[in-house]
């Protein structure tokens, strides 16, 4: 692994990195599994983190020169739970600078890449962590998913990539983004490889406000328990996903896959999820306002590196340390939201997002068969034709040029790139678990397609279940032994 690290340290997955002790703590695992003492199926195992996960043994920067040399006094609860079960983290993943951008592009460390696409966008923000399982130089990582930063890179660099349902992973020491979306999440090779460390670190933290109480959880168990599993699942294909900026490569992975479920027993439906045009919209107002108030705290003062220059006098306290220390855009997604949140926006913008939020939360909750767990019954939503869950491509296209990512950065166009999170913003506006799996023909290669699978609220597990399935895809492809139900209507894309 050391000499794979080595010799990959040009295509920037890894920020820092402690390989000493990384060999030294292997020593004692193989000294534990020789006494048959070993802490769990994972001890000595190697597991990345992305950087905006605090650690104690290695600098917690999030990419930006804002954090540059900080080293957090605590470790995130969801590391700690990777160590107590022997797991080695060998380093901090790169990422796009505290998690804003989808191309892992946006890093004072320099831009994430992966030998087999050298030109081509990795996806971010996790982009290090997608890069680091993807090439081999460990066998997981842990990356954070605000609005698809954990599916996009995974779709893109063929790999697993795992973001449970919100609240059920652990949020403390995490640094926030957008504390109403950030989830941990997992990258990984394999699917049941992810549900794996899901089960170790999956788990209530009273240290996180956001964590799911043991009570709610028996709650959701109870729910699931009531529904039993179903051996034919009914599969929903959402009609506004089908849109005209979908690649024909993904649209035909789309395809495949849905018809590789049906002759596998499972039933396609089609499904209506209206509010799907909206939510990009809606994320990029309420992310960025959660952001501009998470990060005022990064002044110099209270948190963050200070700029040598001379600070202008009068009431301007910090505005060359942050102009100097946060990336652009940080700092262009810092003012929107402080703009969203002034008293002269409020109503027209953030109040009018969470509103829509509100309605792709119904729209999932009238989708899936299975009512939300958290929801009073006289708010029942659930249709008892409903589906069980709901299968998307993860972006519409594939990964794009780097050089294109930098031009339309600079132009006019800048706004294109946040349409690279449109197929999983919906999910992460609702707290939903999604499941992205590469689609290929050929197992030798990376086709960077990789289609989303989405259940309703707490069923984590039918997610990763349906995921692992979709997996023999890979392996076998598709018979076509027969016409899918659906695509008619696949083919004919929406406005």
């Amino acid at each position: 692994m050391l000499a794979k690290y080595v010799k990959l340290a040009n295509l920037n997955a890894f920020v820092s990195s402690d390989w000493d002790r990384a060999i030294f703590k292997v020593g004692e695992t193989a000294e534990r599994r020789r006494k048959g003492a070993a802490k769990s199926i994972f001890d000595g195992e190697l597991v990345a983190v992305k950087d905006n996960i605090c650690s104690i043994s290695e600098p917690t920067t999030c990419a930006s020169k804002m954090l540059e040399g900080f080293v957090s006094p605590y470790t995130a609860t969801v590391v700690k739970k990777l160590q107590a079960a022997g797991v080695i983290v060998p380093g901090k993943a790169n990422l796009d600078e505290f998690g804003m951008g989808s191309h892992s592009s946006n890093s004072s460390f320099g831009t994430v890449k992966v030998p087999y696409q050298l030109e081509r966008s990795v996806g971010g923000s996790s982009g290090g962590s997608a890069a680091a399982v993807a090439t081999g130089q460990c066998l997981a990582a842990l990356g954070t998913d605000t609005g698809g930063s954990v599916r996009l890179p995974a779709a893109w660099t063929g790999i697993v990539g795992f973001k449970p349902s919100y609240g059920m992973l652990s949020r403390w020491g995490v640094v926030a983004y957008a504390n109403s979306l950030d989830t941990v999440g997992i990258l990984a090779h394999h699917v049941e490889v992810a549900r794996q460390i899901y089960d170790l670190i999956n788990g209530f933290d009273i240290h996180d406000p956001t964590s799911m109480p043991e009570s709610t959880r028996s709650r959701i168990a109870a729910c699931l328990q009531r529904r039993g599993r179903p051996r034919s699942l009914r599969v929903g294909v959402p009609a506004e996903y089908n849109t005209k900026d979908l690649e024909p490569e993904v649209r035909k992975g789309w395809l495949d896959v849905l018809r590789f479920l049906q002759e596998n027993g499972h039933t396609i439906h089609k499904i209506s999820l209206p509010t799907t045009k909206l939510a990009l919209s809606a994320y990029y107002i309420i992310a960025p306002a959660e952001a501009s108030s998470n990060l005022a705290r990064y002044d110099g003062i209270r948190y963050g590196n200070k700029t040598q220059a001379q600070e202008p006098s009068g009431d301007v306290l910090y505005a060359k340390t942050r102009g100097e220390n946060l990336g652009a855009e940080v700092q262009r997604r810092v003012l929107l939201g402080a703009y969203s949140l002034s008293a002269k926006a409020m109503d027209n913008y953030f109040v009018r997002a969470q509103r829509i939020r509100r309605l792709v939360q119904q729209d999932f909750n009238r989708a899936f068969a299975l009512d939300h767990p958290l929801l009073d019954p006289s708010q029942h939503l659930g249709n008892s034709n409903g589906v069980d869950v709901i299968i998307t491509p993860t972006a519409t296209s594939l990964p794009p040029l780097l050089s294109t990512v930098q031009e339309e950065a600079l132009s006019k166009r800048s706004a294109t790139a946040y349409r690279n999170d449109v197929f999983t913003v919906p999910s992460s506006l609702a707290g939903l678990p999604s499941l992205s799996v590469p689609v290929c023909q050929d197992i030798n290669k990376v086709c960077g397609i990789g289609i989303q699978v989405i259940g309703q609220f707490g069923d984590d597990d039918l997610v990763l279940d349906v995921g692992k399935e979709m997996e023999h895809f890979q392996s076998k492809g598709t018979g076509q032994k027969g016409p899918l139900a659906l695509s008619p209507a696949l083919r004919k894309p929406c406005s």
